[in-house]
């Protein structure tokens, strides 16, 4: 295989015309320059150079040579682009997981910004229920108490308190906060097909206020679920940002006595996290957590 280094010495005497120019311009001293033309064509069995004078002149195989890796040189250059581009996480992939209720408020702006910044980046987006460790980038509810993996750096986002959707006729429609035992007679619509960690706030929380809800409906997720009690047949507890694109005629009211709260963190892949990339999707979720917790009052988290 020829020596790049020695065939990017034959285009620079192209280019400049002699040995003592394309020594200077590589960092050469001449005879190091001419020692390698030399070994450049014993490798190649051409003789590339010729002595006119007191210099040297390049043969048509050396001038041949040197015009036909023109291509070489290019897709060479293309390839620095391209490792330039993957140390700055212009290019590859970055895989997120979230939980499906922040994908619809916090992912449009954070992808939108990560396709400005990073135009190449390939972007794998999956929902997911709890931390799995799987993707370069997870948003999930934190357990309780936390399992962590020693392979990811966790890091906290918000805690998002739980709210009732009611219709905007109902009783306690105008209130800003309800105790959570007064809807223990309330007709309650199940939001999850499973015992996941976010029912089970709920529920341990109804349990510390003293009540079992009375669940009527089983929905399988919250989306269904407030288009349930749009129709009047009852009420809904679910997390703040869950409740954030309400339907119609839909206000959300706050929960005490006491407020069950889930605690949103995100995690990193610890070989990800000197990627730009990666980082600056850390920054744009924690800056939009934020931005969420400033924005959002307890009756106006669906506005």
């Amino acid at each position: 295989m020829i020596d790049i280094t020695r065939l990017r010495l034959l285009r620079t005497v192209v280019a400049t015309g002699s040995i003592r120019a394309s020594a200077t311009t590589l960092g050469y001293t001449p005879s190091a320059a001419s020692q390698q033309l030399a070994a450049l064509q014993r490798e190649t069995g051409l003789q590339l150079v010729e002595r006119v004078g007191r210099g040297i002149e390049l043969t048509a195989a050396g001038r041949a040579l040197a015009a036909a890796s023109e291509d070489v040189f290019e897709e060479l250059a293309r390839l620095d682009a391209v490792v330039d581009d993957l140390r700055a996480g212009r290019v590859g992939s970055l895989s997120i997981g979230y939980i499906s209720s922040v994908g619809a408020l916090w992912l449009p702006p954070i992808v939108d910004a990560l396709r400005t910044e990073f135009p190449q980046l390939r972007l794998e987006l999956r929902t997911i229920e709890i931390g799995e460790g799987r993707h370069d980038i997870e948003v999930f509810t934190e357990e309780t108490p936390p399992t962590r993996s020693a392979a990811v750096a966790v890091h906290r986002l918000t805690a998002d308190p739980y709210v009732v959707a009611v219709r905007a006729d109902d009783p306690i429609a105008g209130r800003l906060e309800v105790p959570l035992a007064a809807l223990a007679d309330r007709n309650w619509i199940d939001n999850e097909q499973r015992d996941g960690l976010c029912r089970q706030i709920t529920l341990d929380a109804c349990t510390r206020a003293g009540i079992v809800p009375r669940f009527q409906i089983q929905a399988p997720d919250y989306r269904t679920a407030l288009t349930l009690v749009a129709t009047g047949i009852g009420i809904t507890v679910l997390p703040r940002l869950a409740a954030a694109d309400l339907p119609p005629d839909l206000v959300t009211v706050g929960l005490t006595d006491p407020t069950p709260i889930r605690h949103i963190r995100i995690a990193i892949r610890k070989p990800m996290a000197h990627n730009p990339a990666a980082r600056r999707a850390v920054e744009l979720f924690t800056a939009v957590a934020s931005a969420q917790d400033v924005l959002a009052a307890p009756n106006q988290l669906g506005s």
